[in-house]
């Protein structure tokens, strides 16, 4: 079973069962997935060598909207205008910490510095949005409902599944923030 991750000497260190970490890391690897760029033949190298995509559009699933969601509201020009500027440099950061976070599941314990937690608290979060557009939450209340959804032993269906696999998530980000926090602490102590 899982352990809460802990500020320590040796950095933010957590304990992971290898299903656990078996099951986070095939989740990054959808959400990866999800991330990756259709290729194209007639991308400008140049505009892609400066973050640009001349060819970028609003994805039409909402768990993909969720990760990147207009930069502006009630007007679609300059929202597509703006995610053509953007959106390329985006995805590169989200698939970057996705695939960080994965190689980084390879250790058990997880021992991370302040940066490899921050990519990670950013990776689980990114799988956190997708299930919880799965799951239809929209709302604190939505969330609050699916918060008492806790026995493995009853997920017989698909939505009972994720809302198990999110809460799990929820559990390990707090305790990902937590520890983050609690070295804050630390090192104002020491100052």
């Amino acid at each position: 079973m899982a352990r809460a991750f802990k500020n320590t000497r040796k950095g933010i260190t957590g304990h992971l069962e290898p299903g656990e970490r078996q099951l986070i890391r095939r989740l990054f690897e959808d959400i990866i997935g999800m991330l990756e760029p259709e290729p194209s033949a007639a991308e400008d190298p140049l505009a892609a060598l400066v973050g640009l995509d001349q060819y970028a559009v609003r994805p039409q699933d909402s768990a993909l909207l969720r990760l990147l969601p207009d930069a502006v509201r009630g007007d679609d020009d300059a929202a597509l205008e703006f995610r053509r500027l953007t959106e390329r440099s985006l995805r590169e950061q989200k698939l970057a910490a996705l695939r960080a976070s994965a190689l980084l599941l390879d250790h058990s314990p997880l021992q991370l510095n302040e940066e490899q937690a921050r990519l990670f608290a950013r990776a689980v979060n990114d799988v956190r949005l997708v299930l919880a557009d799965r799951l239809d939450i929209k709302t604190d209340e939505d969330a609050q409902a699916l918060h008492d959804v806790d026995d493995w032993s009853q997920a017989e269906d698909l939505d009972t599944y994720l809302a198990l696999v999110y809460n799990f998530l929820t559990w390990l980000q707090e305790a990902l923030m937590q520890a983050l926090l609690d070295g804050l602490g630390r090192t104002r102590e020491s100052e």
